[in-house]
């Protein structure tokens, strides 16, 4: 069985959580002023791209739907076909920009399956190449990112 290992997620497991919903407060704080907004990427009319500040690996976006819904039923079909889009554009202006090997694209419905915030649904997109685990996060529960958030939300605006 092979397995992901990212140790350096612990500190977002252990971290104070925030009050509300960190989807729906970059979604408030997006609006009409997006580009100024940090690790936010894109907008389309029903949901957005961000950078995960804590990534499993460079070039971690997730996509979310504007409006605050748990899962894939509770979006309308206009929302369901917006989301889907956005996430395919973001794994091409992926391929474009980093040129990963292949891609982890996902949905984590409820705790038990993962999800890190449970109550807003989101679809991660994680770039991959081939030998990008090593053995750092398992010695030295150190992940080496080739490039930082702010250098790497730079390329993706361009």
């Amino acid at each position: 069985m092979n397995r992901l290992w990212a140790p350096w997620r612990n500190k977002f497991v252990t971290i104070r959580k925030i009050k509300g919903c960190i989807f729906c407060m970059k979604n408030k704080v997006s609006r009409g002023r997006f580009q100024t907004v940090p690790y936010i990427i894109r907008k389309s009319r029903y949901s957005f791209a961000m950078l995960n500040i804590y990534p499993y690996n460079n070039g971690h976006i997730m996509v979310s739907p504007f409006r605050h819904v748990k899962d894939l039923k509770g979006l309308n079909d206009a929302e369901l076909l917006d989301i889907i889009k956005l996430t395919r554009d973001m794994q091409a202006l992926l391929e474009k920009k980093l040129k990963p090997h292949g891609f982890n694209i996902g949905i984590n419905t409820g705790k038990v399956a993962g999800a890190g915030y449970k109550g807003h649904l989101h679809i991660h997109i994680v770039p991959r190449w081939k030998g990008d685990s090593n053995f750092m996060p398992v010695v030295a529960d150190t992940k080496i990112m080739p490039q930082s958030l702010k250098e790497l939300h730079r390329i993706l605006k361009t």
